[in-house]
């Protein structure tokens, strides 16, 4: 199942959500669903999909992580680089987004 960083965005104001995992459709579906059945953990997240509704929010995988056949190869050290990249780039903070911090890790 391939790793990498996720994105789960609010289409009418364009604020995200940033998130990563060595399994993203775990995570995607998860999101989605807790939001579904209205118990999701992030309550500004929440609040917006009640307010706009499942329409107005798009799930979508922004990077995974290129496995590659070499024994130095480190799945956790590539994809928390993926992660310091996508948080620089997106800053999905404050009226940006809604993370609280840096740390995006599902799981």
């Amino acid at each position: 199942k391939p790793a990498g960083v996720f994105m789960v965005k609010n289409t009418r104001n364009g604020k995200i959500l940033l998130g990563s995992s060595r399994n993203l459709e775990g995570p995607l579906n998860s999101h989605r669903f807790m939001l579904r059945i209205g118990k999701h953990e992030n309550e500004a997240l929440q609040k917006d999909w009640l307010t706009f509704g499942e329409d107005s929010f798009a799930f979508e995988v922004l990077e995974t992580v290129a496995e590659r056949d070499d024994p130095s190869f480190d799945l956790e050290e590539e994809l928390t680089l993926l992660d310091e990249l996508w948080v620089e780039k997106l800053q999905p903070f404050g009226e940006r987004g809604y993370n609280s911090d840096g740390k995006i890790r599902q799981a």
